[in-house]
C-alpha cells in the first residue's frame, strides 16, 4: 500500500516565453494551484492517467517498471499489478462491464482487476522490433484508439494510429508519424485530437462517433520545447484541450480553435499526461517522467503523480462495449 504524499509549496514560474520563438500569445500564464503528490510513489515513466468513475479510482501505468497503478483521489488504496512478461503496458481504457482495455508493447489486451485475468483482444504488426505501441484511449464510438512510435532516438516517421473495435478487428488510420500521443475527444465526440511529440504539432479532426471515421483534419498548433513539446492530452467540459508539455514542465490548454489559453507552470520537469477525475471531475492528475532536466529545480520528485484543483470539469471516460457482455 502506497502512502499519501505531502502538499508541495506553490511553484515560481519557470521562465518567461521565448517569444521569437513562439507563435502564440498567451492569455494567463498561471501557476498551479496547491499542487500535492498523489502517492510517495516515482514511476519510471508515468503515463496514461485514467479515471474510473465507477470505482472512483485513478489507474495509470509505469511503462518502464511493466506496472499498471490504481489509487482513490486522496492518494490511499494505492494498488500495483504487473503486466505479462515482457510486455509493457502503455496506455488505458475502460470497458462496459469495468475491465481495463490495455495497450501492451504489439497488442491490446482485456485486463480484469478484480480477478487479475488477462485476455488478448488484438495483435497489432506495428513494423520493426524497434517499435511498439504508445498513448492510446476508447473513443466516443466505443473502439480503442492507439497510435506507436520508434523507440530509436531519431523517432523516425514510421509510427501509424490503429483503431481497435470491441470484436477485435484492428483497421490502421493514419501512418507517417513519429511519436503518436496526446489522443482525445470533446464531449460530443464529434472532435478528436491527435499531437506527434517529435512533430511536434497538435491536429484537430471532425469525427464521426457512430462509425469512428475521421473528417477534415486541422492543424491546431506547432510547438517548441520552451512551450512543451506535446505528449498526452485530455478535453474539459467546454471543449478546450489540456496537452502536457513534456519539455518544459508546463500543460497548455488550447481553445479548438488553436488559441492558447492558458500555460500552467507544472512542479515537475516532464509532465505526460493530464486526467480529470474525483469528485465532480474537478481534479487534474498529471503523470510524469523520472528523468530531470539539468540545473531544473523540481519541487517534486520526477516521475510524481501530481493532482490539483482544475477550477473546471472535465470529462468522464467513454467505454468499449466489453465483448463478454
Amino acid at each position: 500500500m502506497g502512502r499519501r504524499a505531502q502538499p508541495l509549496r506553490h511553484l515560481p514560474p519557470r521562465r518567461r516565453l521565448r517569444r521569437r520563438r513562439s507563435e502564440f500569445t498567451v492569455n494567463v500564464i498561471r501557476i498551479v494551484p496547491d499542487p500535492r503528490r498523489l502517492i510517495e510513489h516515482a514511476c519510471r515513466l508515468g503515463e496514461s492517467p485514467l479515471w474510473d468513475d465507477r470505482r472512483d479510482r485513478l489507474f495509470f501505468v509505469d511503462i518502464s517498471a511493466g506496472e499498471i497503478h490504481h489509487v482513490s483521489a486522496e492518494g490511499s488504496s494505492h494498488r500495483v499489478w504487473p503486466a505479462p512478461v515482457p510486455d509493457r503496458p502503455t496506455a488505458l481504457g475502460l470497458t462496459t462491464a469495468g475491465r481495463l482495455v490495455v495497450s501492451l508493447t504489439r497488442s491490446v489486451d482485456l485486463f480484469d482487476p478484480d480477478t487479475g485475468l488477462w485476455e488478448t483482444l488484438a495483435e497489432i504488426d506495428v513494423g520493426p522490433s524497434t517499435v511498439r505501441l504508445n498513448d492510446g484511449k476508447v473513443g466516443p464510438d466505443g473502439a480503442f484508439w492507439v497510435g506507436s512510435m520508434d523507440e530509436r532516438p531519431e523517432r523516425p516517421a514510421i509510427a501509424a494510429l490503429w483503431r481497435v473495435s470491441a470484436d477485435g478487428t484492428v483497421e490502421k488510420k493514419l501512418e507517417g508519424l513519429r511519436v503518436a500521443n496526446g489522443i482525445a475527444w470533446d464531449g460530443a465526440g464529434t472532435t478528436m485530437y491527435l499531437a506527434d511529440s517529435r512533430g511536434p504539432w497538435i491536429d484537430r479532426f471532425a469525427f464521426d462517433p457512430a462509425t469512428g471515421t475521421l473528417g477534415e483534419r486541422t492543424r491546431l498548433a506547432t510547438l517548441d520545447e520552451d512551450l512543451g513539446r506535446p505528449d498526452g492530452g485530455c478535453c474539459d467540459v467546454i471543449g478546450h484541450y489540456w496537452s502536457a508539455g513534456v519539455s518544459s514542465g508546463h500543460l497548455n490548454r488550447f481553445a479548438p480553435d488553436g488559441r492558447l489559453l492558458e500555460h500552467w507552470d507544472l512542479p515537475v520537469d516532464h509532465p505526460t499526461m493530464p486526467c480529470f477525475g474525483g469528485l465532480g471531475l474537478r481534479t487534474l492528475f498529471v503523470t510524469s517522467h523520472a528523468r530531470n532536466a539539468e540545473g531544473r529545480p523540481s519541487l517534486a520528485p520526477a516521475g510524481s503523480i501530481i493532482a490539483f484543483d482544475a477550477q473546471i470539469a472535465g470529462l468522464p471516460p467513454f467505454r468499449m462495449p466489453d465483448p463478454r457482455g
